[in-house]
Parts: C-alpha cells; structure tokens; sequence
C-alpha cells in the first residue's frame, strides 16, 4: 500500500467506528459508483453471466417478467448477448451455462402484498426452473416492516449494494429523455422517468457483503450456506468504468428488533456523525425529508453562525396519492421547519426536471459531505429507514477527488451540462446553492424548488400519527406496536364497513 492510501486508510478508520455508525470497514480493490438503470442493468448481466458458483440476489423486490435491455431484443426475445432479455429466462439460462452456479434469491415477503401480480413469475421460477436457483419469501421482520436492502453478490467477489431494485419502472438512462419508449411498462404504458444510483465493488468488502446476504438466507430459511472458495476471484462488467481502487468501504445497517435481537441503526448514526463534521456542504438525494433525528441534526447545522449549505433532491411527489399525503405532508413541516433556521438562506431542497419539465422520480439515496464523505444505499431520510426496515448502506471516507467527481457527476446530470462547465462555474461561484441558481437560468433540465402544499385533513390525520412512517428506538422491543398492526387494518376494516352501511341507509331513506 502506498503512502497516500495508507493515509486515506487512516483517515477513514478514525471516523468509521465499527458497531456504532457502522457494522465492518473493509477494502474494495475495485469500485464503481453507478447512476441510473441502464448503466446497472448492462452491467449486472455481465456478472450474472460470470459467475461460477454463487448468486446471492437480496432484494425489496423482484420482478422477473421485465426485460433487462429494454427496447434491444430480437424476434426470440434474447438481448445482444444472445441470452433471454427477460429476468426470469435470463436467470434461468444463466445457471444453465454454468454447471457449478447455485442462485438464491431472496424478496420481502411483503412485495407479494405490494404488487400480487408478480407472485405468478416468483413462483413459476421457484417451481419450474433448474434445482440450482433456490427462491425464497423473506418474512423474518416486525408486522409492518420491510426488507429494504438491495445486494448483491457474485462468487464471494464482487457485489453491488445501493438503491436499484431489479424490478419494473427503474430502467432509465441519464438523459431521462421525455417519452422514451424504452421506459415502458409491461402493459405497454410509458413510465416516467426515473433516477436512481448504486454501488459495484470488488475484494474484501464484497465478501462481507456475501457474509450478509447469507446470514439473511439463513434467518429467513433456517439453511446455513457456504461461501464459495477463492475460483472466480476476477470479476467486473465490462461495461462500468473502475473509479478507484484500494479503497476502504464502511458497511452500515438497519435492523429492526426482531426475535430478541436489539435494534441495529448504524445508518442514523453514520448520517448523523457526517452531519455533524460538514465544514461546507451537505448534499442529499432521497425519495423523502421526515427522519425526525436527522432533520434535527440539519436544523442545528443551520442554525450555527458559519452554517453549512444543504442541498437536498427529493421527488417532486410520491408514487401515489395515499403515500404523497402521508409521508410529504411531513416533509413539507420539515421544510417550514429548516427554512425557519436558515439565517444565511443556504437551504435550498429541490425536484429535478427533463427538456420537457417533467419531474424526474428520484428513487436514489445519496449524501455527499464537502468532498470527504459519501454515502449510498437503500435507506431513505425517513424513520422507517432508521429504526423500522432492514437497510444497508455502503459509504467512503477521505477520498475528495472521488467524492467531489461523483458530485460534478450528479449535478451535471441534473442540471444538463457538461461536468466541465459545472467544475468551471463552481470555481468562479464559489458555492454549490450559487452554482446551482446560474445553471438552472440555461434552457434544458433544472433542479425546480420543491413547494411545500397545503395540508389536507387526510395528510394532517396521517402526519400527526406517523402511521406509514413508525420506527424503534434502542431498548424498544418488535412488540411495542410500531406500524401497520393487525387492529389498525380491523379498524379501518370496521371503519369502511360502518360508512358503507351508514351509506346504503342514508340511501334508503332518501328514496322513501
């Protein structure tokens, strides 16, 4: 190792603090930090058709009915690498291919609830396909919660962790281009766009990565499985550009309490320690702004003399109206809240739009402080993801040239420009709140301020009792009544009844 990685090395130990705000600190040989479907799917099929002897595929969900390679398959359904285009026949011949694979999958048992039509494909993979991939439902969590975690490992060597689900609606490319067909869902409705991001590593880190994958199978199957030897050691898609290398990668979790386990929450922690040591900026990419904590921790930021700027990228709208009442009403308290602290005018959160002002759904979880800090994960800036869902986020420390690159990256996409001119502008400006403010005046895609809504009686009932939004606190055990419980679902179930009968009366007796 030379000096200056010895150096970083150092640097990341003293601020990493293994089961506090994370749970290991090991090397990645190789790295890749990688924005938006496209470049993850590519590359993910490459290494699905590398690997020899193990596939540990962890996730929200999975769909297996979706084409990896939209818009690139031939009259037989196979993409450019001549295998199957769709999840399910992709996977399948890929294990055939290899006469030593064995594939686990593992999805929230929960997802079958979200979204039943998919319980057909799940279950035709599990029974149909070769006795080499292994399925199962993951239901080892409090009632309520969610394993949220997307990992995964290839042959103990390389793996992806980050925020990108393999299932329907988060293929996109970083254009985001207005009515791409290509961003189609399967009953041939075009999907918005979408941004996303995640992470592909190699060496030590990755094996950890597989050590947690597979204590996941373990406690939602009761089967212990074996790491694979050291026979497929060199592995990496093609298709990814290396960002570094030697780099010290931090491994942080959520877990809620569960079967006498005590709550995990590395992540808060983690988040909280960066917040905390910002000289500059803070910037956040996330689908929701309502972590109470961590909220706090940026109402203190703001607060001081020399305060740093914030910068947060949110969706301009949830995925559903029910799900926009509950968790952004909250978020637009947060707003009012932070912007009441912001005495220097450095907050500034905002939605990003494509050449034809659409919002572009920010699914990615990011934050970048000043050029020493980066984090990307599955966890969103809510309670769940802090003390309620399983999570887990990778983060590096000391890096700048990495960590300022990869926020050039980010912005340059968002504000469509060349990194170029974004580097040039944030010299002369000085400030990224002020970079932001020239390029957003150039025609093309923007960050829009988001605006905080008026707060209906539905979105106030759902706020005020964080019913979608619940967490654990360390020492609450998983039958402290956190979340969705069977009598929350028996009294909305009485409620409708009595309305729907009240309903059918007031009818009766109008007619007489």
């Amino acid at each position: 190792m030379d000096q200056n990685r010895r150096d970083e090395a150092q640097v990341a130990a003293g601020f990493f603090d293994p089961d506090q705000n994370c749970w290991r600190v090991r090397q990645a040989e190789r790295l890749a930090l990688v924005i938006d479907g496209e470049d993850y799917f590519a590359a993910l099929r490459q290494i699905v058709s590398q690997a020899q002897h193990e596939l540990l595929l962890i996730g929200w969900d999975f769909d297996f009915e979706i084409e990896m390679l939209p818009g690139e398959s031939d009259g037989d359904g196979n993409a450019p690498d001549g295998l199957p285009n769709h999840v399910g026949a992709f996977l399948q011949a890929a294990v055939d291919q290899s006469p030593n694979l064995n594939l686990y999958i593992l999805k929230w048992n929960g997802a079958v609830v979200v979204a039943p039509g998919r319980l057909l494909s799940s279950a035709a993979v599990y029974v149909f396909s070769h006795d080499r991939i292994h399925f199962a439902l993951d239901g080892h969590h409090p009632f309520g919660a969610c394993h949220h975690q997307k990992i995964i490992v290839a042959d103990n060597a390389f793996a992806f962790c980050g925020g990108i689900d393999v299932t329907e609606n988060r293929w996109d490319t970083a254009e985001h281009l207005p009515g791409d067909a290509r961003r189609v869902g399967k009953d041939g409705a075009l999907l918005g766009p979408w941004h996303d991001a995640t992470t592909a590593l190699t060496g030590p880190v990755a094996e950890a990565l597989g050590e947690l994958a597979r204590a996941r199978w373990f406690r939602a199957t009761g089967e212990t499985l074996t790491p694979p030897g050291d026979g497929a050691r060199d592995i990496w898609p093609e298709s990814l550009a290396i960002d570094a290398t030697q780099v010290e990668v931090a491994i942080a979790r959520t877990e809620p309490p569960y079967d006498g386990a005590k709550l995990i929450n590395e992540i808060e922690c983690l988040f909280l320690d960066s917040i905390r040591m910002a000289r500059d900026t803070i910037y956040i990419e996330s689908q929701y702004l309502t972590t109470q904590t961590i909220c706090d921790a940026l109402y203190d930021r703001l607060s001081e003399e020399d305060a740093p700027e914030i910068i947060i990228v949110n969706p301009e709208a949830a995925l559903s109206r029910f799900e926009d009442q509950s968790m952004h009403v909250l978020r637009g308290r947060v707003i009012d809240r932070l912007q009441t602290a912001d005495h220097l005018d450095r907050f500034r959160i905002y939605n990003p739009v494509n050449s034809a002002d659409e919002p572009i759904y920010v699914h990615a979880k990011i934050m970048i402080v000043d050029d020493t800090v980066l984090h990307i994960g599955s966890s969103n800036l809510d309670d769940r993801s802090m003390g309620f869902d399983t999570e887990c986020d990778v983060a590096i420390h000391g890096h700048s040239e990495l960590i300022s690159s990869f926020r050039e990256k980010l912005l340059s996409e968002h504000l469509g420009v060349s990194r170029l001119l974004l580097r040039e502008t944030l010299g002369r400006e000085g400030s990224v709140v002020a970079t932001i403010a020239r390029l957003n005046a150039l025609k093309g895609r923007s960050l829009k301020p988001i605006q905080v809504l008026p707060e209906t009686w539905v979105g106030k009932v759902l706020a005020d009792t964080r019913l979608m939004d619940p967490r654990y606190v360390a020492g609450e055990s998983s039958t402290a009544g956190k979340g969705v419980r069977p009598r929350h679902i028996a009294v909305a179930a009485a409620g409708f009844a009595a309305g729907y009968i009240a309903v059918k009366l007031w009818r009766r007796w109008s007619l007489k």
